[in-house]
């Protein structure tokens, strides 16, 4: 099961409560994943969903908001696609009429005269109806992807005009959608782990977000590991190079004047570094008597290191 399945189940199993809420969230299913079939002057409507609790919600919707008994149809994909799809349809032209005109859809009137492609700003005139015509774009044509891979969400729209108000009404809750052209109409997408879960938070699919937060917490964790990891590798390395080139260095004096001919401070620390060759700068300025600092042990081997490449260049 995807994780786009399990949000969607969520959603659809959220209580319906206030009148305008559903009416917002019926309006953007429809809009979203809705269709007019006219036949033998015959008007139905029907939505199409590939998730059964989607279906299902639709079903509620209906017979909630207008004692509909709509039907609900289920079809077998062709070819390789192995999801049913489901189909809720209204077959009676005046209840269809009845429907679109409430939700402001189509104009009033007794016949269709054409569909508005923008959403009545009375259907989203509360903040509760905008989170809950967000859920009902969700779930008709939503997908997020697992966070354990990705962070992305989008949201689809046949029109132009659909997915700009679905980016206007993300930016109503300070989220920034971003809006491309696609093949078959238009992508509202996030691709930021934080903003993601604010919309999870805004639809009403909590626990999707709580188990979304845990995922990143964990990701974020690791990452900073890694980090600390690589940080501590390159370190270590950094230390095992200037050690050999200390000790080469030393070598070099030793050959050619001898450490016991070196002033005290420097033949001090050559010898402790040839006896303890992977310690660090620090642990070598402990074993002075009394300790000497980073700074002034550094500064004795860049000594040692000067005089072997004088050397050398003689």
């Amino acid at each position: 099961m995807s994780f786009s399945f399990k949000v969607k189940n969520e959603l659809a199993r959220i209580e319906l409560k206030r009148n305008c809420c559903q009416k917002a969230e019926l309006t953007a299913l429809i809009y979203m994943t809705g269709s007019l079939q006219l036949s033998q002057n015959k008007l139905a409507l029907n939505i199409h969903t590939e998730n059964p609790a989607s279906a299902r919600r639709i079903f509620l919707l209906l017979k909630n908001l207008y004692e509909v008994n709509s039907h609900l149809l289920v079809r077998k994909k062709t070819r390789l696609k192995k999801n049913n799809t489901y189909l809720v349809k209204v077959s009676e032209t005046e209840k269809v009429q009845n429907i679109l005109q409430d939700l402001k859809i189509i104009d009033g009137g007794e016949a269709v005269s054409g569909i508005n492609r923008n959403i009545s700003g009375e259907i989203i005139a509360k903040k509760c109806c905008r989170r809950a015509y967000l859920r009902g774009a969700f779930l008709a044509r939503g997908s997020i992807s697992n966070p354990d891979n990705s962070y992305h969400l989008e949201l689809g729209a046949e029109y132009e005009e659909q997915a700009r108000e679905i980016v206007t009404l993300l930016k109503t809750f300070e989220i920034p959608g971003k809006m491309i052209p696609r093949k078959n109409g238009f992508l509202v997408y996030l691709k930021d782990g934080q903003q993601i879960m604010e919309f999870l938070n805004v639809i009403g699919a909590h626990q999707a977000m709580f188990y979304y937060e845990n995922v990143r917490i964990l990701k974020e964790m690791r990452n900073n590991i890694n980090r600390l990891v690589n940080c501590d590798t390159a370190n270590v390395n950094k230390t095992v190079i200037a050690a050999m080139n200390q000790l080469e260095a030393i070598n070099i004096i030793s050959m050619n004047v001898g450490l016991q001919n070196l002033p005290g401070s420097l033949r001090q620390v050559a010898e402790l570094r040839v006896q303890y060759p992977e310690a660090t700068i620090k642990e070598l300025g402990e074993m002075f008597t009394p300790p000497l600092s980073k700074s002034g042990v550094n500064h004795r081997l860049r000594k040692l290191e000067k005089m072997a490449r004088e050397i050398l260049k003689k």
